[in-house]
């Protein structure tokens, strides 16, 4: 249940009436929001990312869904009597798939060119400045304040 409200509470807490024409104009200057200034981000721009996503969903995506499809494929031939297929095999060509896809996760990440304009077709050369790129982002921030001073 709801208590009742001393009367110098209530007389306290004046309501402010504002007309529609007041309330909406120059939003920008009675506003009391606290804006903060921007930081340079240390996040991974967006067209990195885009060109990212584009990488991982070819090298990552196609032999995912590879490995599941198999699953699919084996069962067809097996419930037509189309071939007899041991079921280990099924899961050890379904998991060469998933790991194939999982190394191309790791390549879709790492070879992504941080420049503005793409880099080649397979990005080989950013592998290497990319690895850097990770180990200094995992290092301590000390250490990392440290090299730059």
């Amino acid at each position: 249940m709801k208590k009742k409200q001393s009367k110098k509470k209530t007389q306290n807490k004046k309501k402010k009436n504002y007309s529609e024409k007041t309330a909406f104009a120059n939003p920008e200057k009675t506003s009391n929001l606290v804006t903060t200034p921007n930081r340079s981000s240390t996040g991974i721009p967006k067209y990195v990312a885009d060109r990212m996503a584009r990488r991982i969903f070819f090298t990552a995506g196609i032999p995912t869904i590879l490995g599941m499809s198999v699953f699919v494929v084996s069962y067809i031939i097996v419930t037509r009597n189309i071939a007899e297929i041991p079921p280990s095999s099924t899961i050890a060509i379904s998991a060469l798939f998933f790991l194939l896809g999982l190394a191309g996760l790791s390549f879709g990440i790492l070879s992504a060119s941080w420049d503005k304009e793409p880099g080649s077709f397979f990005g080989i050369e950013n592998i290497p400045m990319n690895i850097k790129r990770a180990k200094a982002a995992f290092k301590p921030a000390t250490q990392n304040f440290d090299e730059n001073s």
